[in-house]
Parts: C-alpha cells; sequence; structure tokens
C-alpha cells in the first residue's frame, strides 16, 4: 500500500475516518451494529500482513463456514456442546467476509466486479453448507426448516441482485439486519440449544418465520420502487 506522507501527520482519530471513508465507498450500511463493525474493519485492516490478500481471507470466510458445518455434523454423531465450534466459526467467516473486499479497498486494489461475483458465490455456498448442517443435526419434521433457511436466505439474496439492478447501489443489509447481525442470532440460538436441548428447532422455526416476514416486505418495497422507475423512465 501507498502512503502518503501527510497521513503521518493525522491523530487517530482522523486517521480512523479516513480510513472508514475508503473501506465504505462502493456501498451504503444501515445495520444496527454498522459503526461498531465499521471501525472495527478500519482498525483490523491496518493490521493486516501484506502477504495476506483479499482473496486468502475470502477463502478463510468459507473455511468458517466448514467450521459451522462441522460444529453441526459431530454435534448430530457425538455431542451437543460441539455445535460452540459453529460459534467460532461464524466469528471466522465475519473475519474473513467482512475484510475480504474492504481490504482491497483500503490497498487501493479494488476489483469491483470480481469480488462481487465471488462474495455472492461463497456466500451462497456458506449458507447451503449451514442449512445441511442444521438437517442433520435435527430429526423428522424439523428438518424442513433448514431447507426453509436456505430459501429464505437465498431469497434475501435475490432481493438484493434486484434492489442493485434498479437502484444501482449495492446494500447487504435488510433495514437493521445484515448477516452481521445474522450471524450473532444463530450464534446465541446454538448456545441457547447447548444449555436448553431442542431449543434450536423452535428458534429456527421463529428465524425462518421472520426471515420470510422480511422478505415479503423487502419485495413489496422493491417492487414500489421499480414501478416508481418506470413511471420516470416514461416520463
Amino acid at each position: 500500500m501507498v502512503m502518503d506522507k501527510k497521513e503521518t501527520k493525522l491523530s487517530p482519530s482522523d486517521r480512523i475516518n479516513e480510513i472508514l471513508e475508503i473501506i465504505s465507498r462502493d456501498r451504503t450500511r444501515t445495520n444496527l451494529l454498522r459503526k461498531q463493525e465499521q471501525r472495527a474493519i478500519a482498525w483490523l485492516v491496518q493490521r493486516i500482513p501484506e502477504r495476506i490478500t483479499s482473496n486468502m481471507l475470502s477463502g478463510f470466510g468459507l473455511f468458517g463456514s466448514f467450521v459451522v458445518f462441522a460444529g453441526f455434523m459431530l454435534a448430530a454423531y457425538f455431542d451437543r456442546t460441539f455445535l460452540l465450534l459453529g460459534v467460532l466459526g461464524f466469528l471466522i467467516s465475519w473475519f474473513g467476509d467482512s475484510l475480504d473486499g474492504r481490504l482491497a479497498y483500503f490497498r487501493d486494489k479494488p476489483r469491483k466486479n470480481y469480488g462481487f461475483v465471488l462474495d455472492i458465490t461463497l456466500d451462497w455456498i456458506g449458507i447451503i453448507l449451514i442449512g445441511c448442517g442444521f438437517i442433520v443435526y435435527s430429526e423428522s419434521f424439523w428438518e424442513l426448516l433448514g431447507y426453509g433457511f436456505v430459501v429464505m436466505y437465498g431469497w434475501e439474496m435475490i432481493i438484493v441482485l434486484m434492489r442493485y439492478k434498479i437502484t444501482n447501489q449495492y446494500s447487504i443489509d435488510s433495514g437493521k439486519f445484515s448477516p452481521t447481525e445474522a450471524r450473532i442470532l444463530i450464534s446465541l440460538i446454538l448456545i441457547l440449544e447447548v444449555l436448553l436441548p431442542g431449543s434450536i428447532n423452535w428458534s429456527a422455526l421463529i428465524a425462518v418465520l421472520t426471515l420470510f416476514s422480511i422478505n415479503v416486505a423487502d419485495t413489496s418495497r422493491l417492487l414500489r420502487t421499480a414501478d416508481a422507475a418506470d413511471k420516470n423512465e416514461k416520463k
């Protein structure tokens, strides 16, 4: 990364604000934890060794999804305390997924189109792994919630892409909710399942129904936006 000599004269607060502007260049965040998350990312990108690339971080994020899947598998066949591996997996996933693109912008080496395709692909693989892990861990009727989770999250990803097409604004957030909040919520569900066996089924049911409600609302808003865009185009 090439640094301007003037950067050495900036105060720590000004330096953080400058980095925040750089790493937020291509997207708008609206999620509940955006301020804390963005500041954490701004602090981390300065400390990642040069030999670590954005692609490595993307792979690290995917590895986190495999750790979550492994936690489900081990919990299903050995002991449910292995679900706590999922909490570690989500932390790894957040680190890789949140920092890969931001690191590229910080180093002034962004590949917007390449990164867009890679992120969407790896995110989808990660969701499938989580859904499959839940299916293996759960039994009978509850297994369907694993399919439901994959479908609902996939629907949300489609909404993100359609919103990008219509508004030319890329946002991974749905109001105050984002993948970060989703990781935290699912981690809490895993911890609760270790403490209260069977609670994961009801938690998953609530999560799927909530995602369904959010997707219906987001789709409705998007349809109104698309209709307004069509009317303006005709004018």
